[in-house]
């Protein structure tokens, strides 16, 4: 089998880079790493107390998975894995979506959404974020250090800074030729499955049953000054029971806000449906409501016993699943389009 360090080093060279796709990666890596998956609903995979799992959506989630694992390793909790994670795609300035390096909106700023919610129910927010790295992060800092749930703008700022967040420019030059060059034409088109559109949300799962979630995001590229997306906002781009389940989603914002999707999800889940059918459902529920012909919206979803489901309204949406069991790590990279 490959050395896992010589996996993932591949997969940190390729399997986020734009355009990739999940069967490219697959085949760099070996089917002994990295399977691909297509129309294959995990309906009946459960794990139990020994085991724990992470999904992720996009190819760089399994490089956050990976990293998630780490710090389960050093005995940390389902959030702390969530954190980690995120931490290493805001990080990653060669990303255009997630943290440094995100495209800008219309007016040239960075601005940053993102939030985590864990077992117990407790949730925090931030939004409409400058100038900080790691917005995640500072969401869970809004969740254990202040009795608010989101806190936006400047003042999101303002608390990262007091918190011991370092102030950093987060507009690239590669960000930023991007920027001049849509200038030039200033024309707003969302482009479906491209992922300077698209959030990473993480749902975790550890060895004691633990559930958690979170999102982070640039948002959508070239938005109006101060628009905020669907990442940041519980019930929305992401939603957590710790006696039920997990959802999170990715794509156009607007129409998971409008549908309360990823509430609409875990639900669906405690109503009896399998994590599959509830993303299926909720997608579902857009495509009745709106014209989707030029939007795309996925959800991923995680229950209590460890069985997830992933569907999207257009094909191209994948996720990555991460599974730890007896101290054996294997890796998925899935295809959900069957949409």
């Amino acid at each position: 089998m490959t050395d896992r360090r010589d996996f993932l080093k591949k997969l940190a060279v390729f399997g986020g880079a734009l355009g990739l796709s999940p069967i490219a990666v697959s085949r760099m890596v070996g089917a002994e790493e990295a399977k691909l998956v297509k129309n294959s609903p995990q309906d009946s995979c459960f794990i139990n107390n020994e085991t724990a799992r992470m999904v992720s959506t996009w190819n760089h989630g399994i490089l956050a998975n990976a990293e998630g694992f780490k710090a389960l390793e050093k005995g940390g909790s389902a959030m702390d894995m969530i954190e980690a994670a995120a931490r290493l795609v805001e990080e990653d300035a060669e990303g255009i979506s997630v943290g440094i390096g995100g495209l800008p909106d219309r007016d040239g700023n960075v601005t940053l959404d993102a939030c985590c919610m864990d077992h117990k129910g407790r949730a925090g927010s931030v939004c409409f974020m400058q100038d900080i790295m790691y917005p995640l992060s500072v969401a869970r800092k809004v969740m254990e250090e202040t009795p608010h749930v989101m806190l936006a703008g400047e003042g999101a700022r303002q608390f990262a800074i007091e918190q011991g967040f370092t102030p950093t420019n987060l507009l690239t030059e590669k960000a930023h030729a991007a920027w001049e060059n849509w200038k030039e034409k200033s024309q707003y088109k969302p482009i479906i499955n491209i992922e300077n559109h698209d959030t990473i949300g993480i749902l975790a799962l550890d060895k004691k049953g633990r559930l958690a979630g979170g999102c982070t995001t640039s948002g959508l590229a070239y938005k109006m000054h101060g628009r905020v997306g669907d990442s940041p906002i519980i019930g929305a781009g992401l939603f957590v029971d710790g006696e039920v389940g997990a959802a999170t989603a990715t794509g156009l914002g607007e129409a998971v806000i409008r549908t309360v999707g990823s509430f609409l999800v875990v639900e669906l889940m405690r109503s009896g449906m399998d994590p599959q059918k509830a993303c299926e459902t909720a997608v579902k529920r857009i495509m009745d409501r709106m014209d989707t012909s030029n939007l795309q919206v996925g959800y991923l979803a995680l229950d209590k016993q460890g069985r997830y489901g992933a569907h999207a309204i257009h094909n191209g949406f994948n996720y990555a699943v991460t599974t730890l069991k007896y101290s054996n790590i294997t890796e998925e990279l899935i295809d959900s389009t069957w949409g």
